[in-house]
């Protein structure tokens, strides 16, 4: 079967339509991918249905928690999961996608200009440190994230760029049981609660994937985040 029926076909089983134009969009996105990858680390997912499968239904299982014209955020973008498939399906949202490391974002503005993506923008920055920019602050409705951080850091990194009424939706593997207990505190101090929490396996397979959703009910303490570096060594208890 080629790409193009496969990706089809996997995007139905979560009730995703798509068009001959955006299927052509992520076939560029995969091609720029394994292109750069072999200069740059950007993903040890290689394979065709691999990829289809945990980069790009995975991003686009959190599409329907999106609504037209929401502002969003996806904070440690990586090689562009979940931002860029979302953008390739949203295109009357505005995103931008933040990432740590240069070389990654001189990629990412590769694949929006093959794209021409005119609804996304790449950022090179630390979230601790864009978010106590007032450009960006409190200025999203949502933010997301795909396996970057545990929760308690993760929550610090992303809602202090959420409006107060915006969310959070963070993106996680099995078993965050213990995650979930040890944050319960960060969300609070942020200015968050969780409202829902879904637990799937990805289309035939044995994938499993939860994904917390955050709403920001006040807003975040001018104290966080605290400097670079403080969230990932001593998450807020």
């Amino acid at each position: 079967m080629d790409f193009n029926k496969k990706l089809e076909e996997k995007l139905k089983l979560i009730d995703i339509n798509i068009s001959e134009t955006e299927i052509e969009n992520f076939k560029i996105y995969m091609e720029l991918l394994l292109e750069w990858n072999e200069k740059i680390n950007l993903t040890a997912i290689t394979n065709e249905d691999d990829m289809i499968l945990k980069h790009f239904i995975d991003s686009l299982t959190i599409k329907k928690y999106m609504s037209e014209n929401e502002k969003i955020i996806d904070i440690g973008t990586g090689a562009g999961f979940p931002g860029i498939p979302l953008a390739i399906m949203n295109k009357n949202n505005e995103i931008t996608l933040m990432d740590s490391l240069n070389k990654r974002i001189v990629f990412l503005n590769d694949v929006i200009d093959k794209l021409k993506l005119t609804n996304v923008k790449a950022i090179h920055s630390r979230a601790e440190e864009l978010a106590r920019n007032k450009t960006y602050r409190e200025k999203y409705d949502v933010a997301v994230s795909r396996a970057v951080a545990n929760l308690s850091t993760l929550v610090e990194y992303m809602l202090p760029f959420v409006s107060v009424g915006g969310k959070s939706i963070c993106m996680k593997g099995p078993n965050i049981e213990e995650e979930l207990k040890n944050a319960k505190n960060a969300i609070k101090e942020l200015g968050g609660e969780i409202i829902k929490i879904e637990n799937f396996k990805l289309p035939e397979s044995d994938n499993e994937r939860n994904i917390v959703i955050i709403k920001k009910i006040k807003e975040t303490s001018s104290k966080y985040p605290r400097k670079s570096g403080t969230p990932s060594k001593e998450p807020i208890k």
